[in-house]
């Protein structure tokens, strides 16, 4: 059975409608979120509600999620990095473009297409997320953990719950950063009119921490090292736009931006990236089995390997 969650309006969601409020607090979309309130599966201070009531401070949500329509998982034979795997778990280096998991639209071609064809065994994590402890956006390369058994996903899903793993990326962003780095401390949540956007000032926003460092400066791009403390959606990327240094090649979030002289040369690599200059560097917890220390290492994709030397050279 689903785990019935709780949530309770703060004075800054007044007003605010109990779906939108509860896509900002939920990995759900409204139109799912819609079908659970129609289905009973969602309570204003312990009474049935309508999609559309509008919240007090102090309301009381609980929701009982239902499970995702059935969708016929297909094992395909696609090319995976695999970093490591035991009886346990595995770890991918996921390729820019891959999404994750199934769902609207993208019902094949994913990682867990993948992974049901590579291995005999990975654990429940839900009808259409088997295996999937933790996400990347489609557009970012890197690291991820895979749970072979539903133990090992319970473990993972709880570090992650308790921001006991550690995850470090590796990007590039549009303009100089002089300070040797920083720290973003604010809620992230959907975007009240723009539903592919996450933003900081979102009035069911919930609170996100990013640490970057910057490793390289160049007249026009600053090159970090970012470490989440969360993992909100689009995380990273709403957070450095926030502070005015979107992540380069971000299809959302910085659309519009360019170099200075979009006809330059590093102005014409940018548009043949393609995706976000974003990749997971760094993936580390302990072993839900064994306890022991777990560190994983990526090196940077090589299409952003290849710009970070142009910009060097």
């Amino acid at each position: 059975m689903p785990e019935t969650r709780t949530f309770r309006a703060d004075p800054a969601d007044e007003g605010l409608r109990i779906d939108s409020f509860l896509q900002g607090q939920m990995e759900e979309s409204r139109s799912g979120i819609q079908r659970w309130i129609k289905e009973g599966q969602v309570t204003l201070n312990g009474r049935p509600c309508k999609a559309s009531q509008r919240l007090r401070p102090g309301d009381e949500i609980d929701v009982t999620p239902l499970a995702p329509p059935a969708m016929d998982l297909v094992a395909e034979d696609l090319p995976l990095s695999v970093v490591f795997e035991d009886e346990s778990l595995v770890v991918v280096d996921k390729p820019a473009g891959m999404v994750v998991h199934p769902g609207a639209g993208n019902h094949t071609g994913t990682l867990v297409n993948a992974l049901l064809y590579h291995f005999e065994r990975i654990s429940r994590g839900g009808t259409i997320r088997p295996g999937i402890v933790h996400r990347l956006d489609k557009g970012t390369s890197g690291l991820l953990v895979v749970a072979k058994t539903d133990r090992a996903h319970d473990h993972l899903a709880r570090q992650f719950k308790d921001r006991l793993v550690t995850k470090l990326y590796l990007c590039l962003v549009h303009g100089r950063i002089e300070s040797e780095g920083g720290e973003i401390d604010l809620p992230v949540g959907r975007h009240a009119t723009r539903r592919t956007r996450m933003s900081t000032r979102s009035r069911s926003a919930r609170p996100a921490l990013t640490r970057y460092r910057v490793v390289r400066r160049f007249p026009e791009f600053s090159y970090l090292e970012v470490t989440l403390h969360t993992g909100r959606t689009h995380q990273i990327r709403a957070h450095l736009e926030h502070i005015g240094h979107p992540v380069v090649g971000d299809p959302v979030y910085c659309a519009n931006r360019k170099p200075s002289g979009g006809d330059s040369p590093s102005g014409r690599l940018i548009g043949q990236l393609k995706r976000q200059f974003l990749h997971a560097s760094i993936l580390g917890f302990a072993h839900p089995v064994t306890g022991v220390a777990q560190r994983f290492e990526s090196p940077l994709a090589r299409d952003l390997a290849t710009m970070l030397e142009f910009l060097e050279s």
